[in-house]
């Protein structure tokens, strides 16, 4: 499994009209293609720089998910033929980077595992920062 960030611009009267629908049918997508939805929010929703396919509005949503690669085929089909979904772009992330934004988004879905291992983390970087700082000082 791959961890990916999908950015949706999804038809932003749609999404007035029925929130909850919208927000359903782009996680239908999204698991016909094998996806595993980790955290997911809407994150701008306005005009837009340019008319896109007759849109001047829309909302930008942002998910998070694992998945085979293999699904990116049936995920950019599938939203070439939504009528909600303008656009979308969908990208790899590392694992660090994922659970940041993961935990940034949803605090509560933030595995246990990384929190520990952080804290070990930020230790070892803060003394080295440290031992920066005394040379600089000399």
């Amino acid at each position: 499994m791959v961890n990916y960030e999908g950015m949706f611009l999804l038809d932003s009267g749609k999404f007035a009209a029925d929130h909850e629908g919208t927000i359903a049918h782009l996680m239908e997508i999204l698991e016909k293609a094998g996806a595993e939805i980790v955290a997911h929010r809407p994150w701008q929703d306005g005009k837009l720089a340019y008319e896109i396919e007759g849109h001047m509005k829309g909302l930008h949503y942002l998910v998070y998910f694992t998945m085979p690669g293999s699904g990116m085929e049936v995920i950019t089909r599938s939203c070439h033929l939504s009528d909600i979904v303008i656009r979308q772009l969908v990208i790899k992330q590392p694992q660090t980077l994922f659970d940041a934004m993961v935990t940034a988004i949803d605090p509560s879905s933030a595995p246990e595992a990384v929190e520990e291992s952080d804290n070990s983390e930020t230790a070892e970087v803060d003394a080295d920062y440290d031992a920066i700082d005394d040379d600089d000082e000399d």
